[in-house]
């Protein structure tokens, strides 16, 4: 009997080192985004608090450690997943977390000791008089339960009089494609395969619901394109996007071959053209007429390379992204199986 004890007792601590563990991909995930691409955070802003920033105004981050003073222990260092600053006409402190467990209470008490613990940093003393400023907090909920909450709530009763106020939660499911796109919510595309989680047993198991999933994704990157060719995000962001969206399907799909290698591949495969592209883009098409060992710049026959390796893209493809003939691609191809 102790055995089956201590044998629950580990699978009891594995799977909560899975979870942990995959809360950390999904957390990783949303710093990226945020930190890399940070003007992506004002149509999120925008969405939550109802403000109108322009996406011009400056972003200044200040460190996610942080230490809580805890009674008979050591100081716990708790890592924020945002603190940041927009500076529109009036400077506004934003703390945003983002969640993918079920609601328990626990995510309200964490949220309030950052927040006091952000005012505490900043706070200011004049004349014995501590002055402490609480940021706008809000959490992204990546699964929606029926226990979540449209929003959370602090009531703080102080001996001056009582005071409270509510923490918005945005529930990245409830927003479809279109809604993501028209608002400009392009920090939600990697986490949008949260949508079809329930739906993955299906797509695993049905060539033609997992060609539809397919379908949407394509979607997907001809719209970031189209978007990149319009101005509207740069190239360093669609590709940051496109790898995180890749990072995250491979860990919420990772029990499901079909569905990592149908989607996964997919956004590993346009990784690849984005840096072809990239390359391109730059200028470098000298030597496309000189033949393989006069005029191939490095980065051309290093990224031909690359691609042939990868296995995702055809001949005429690579050829076509990195701005050499045919021929030449044919001609590394035959090096590569020698």
């Amino acid at each position: 009997m102790l055995l089956n004890l201590r044998q629950k007792n580990d699978m009891i601590k594995t799977q909560k080192g899975r979870k942990q563990d995959m809360a950390n991909i999904y957390d990783g995930a949303f710093r990226t985004i945020l930190n890399d691409c940070r003007k992506l955070i004002i149509p999120i802003i925008n969405e939550i608090f109802r403000e109108t920033y322009t996406g011009e105004e400056e972003i200044r981050f200040f460190p996610n450690e942080h230490f809580i003073d805890q009674q008979n222990e050591a100081d716990n260092e708790r890592i924020t997943d945002t603190n940041f600053t927009v500076f529109g006409k009036i400077p506004k402190k934003y703390h945003i977390e983002c969640e993918s467990s079920l609601p328990d209470g626990r995510i309200t008490i964490r949220l309030f000791e950052y927040d006091a613990q952000i005012a505490l940093d900043e706070g200011e003393v004049t004349e014995e008089t501590l002055t402490v400023t609480f940021p706008n907090t809000a959490v992204l909920y990546l699964r929606t339960y029926q226990k979540t909450p449209d929003k959370m709530k602090y009531v703080i009763v102080t001996p001056g009089g009582t005071v409270q106020y509510d923490i918005p939660i945005m529930k990245v499911q409830k927003y479809s494609l279109d809604d993501i796109f028209e608002k400009r919510l392009l920090m939600l595309i990697p986490f949008y395969i949260f949508s079809h989680e329930n739906c993955f047993s299906v797509y695993n198991n049905n060539e033609q619901r997992l060609e539809e999933l397919k379908a949407e994704y394509q979607k997907i990157l001809e719209r970031l394109d189209e978007l990149e060719q319009r101005g509207v995000i740069g190239a360093f962001d669609k590709r940051t996007i496109i790898e995180l969206s890749g990072d995250v399907i491979k860990k919420i799909a990772q029990k499901y071959e079909n569905v990592q290698k149908g989607v996964g591949d997919m956004m590993r495969g346009a990784l690849i053209e984005t840096s072809a592209r990239t390359i391109l883009s730059q200028g470098i098409s000298q030597g496309i007429s000189q033949g393989i060992s006069q005029g191939i710049s490095q980065n051309q026959r290093e990224t031909a390379i690359r691609m042939l390796q990868e296995g995702e893209l055809p001949i005429d493809k690579i050829a076509k992204y990195t701005a050499l003939r045919i021929e030449d691609v044919e001609q590394l191809a035959g090096l590569q199986t020698e």
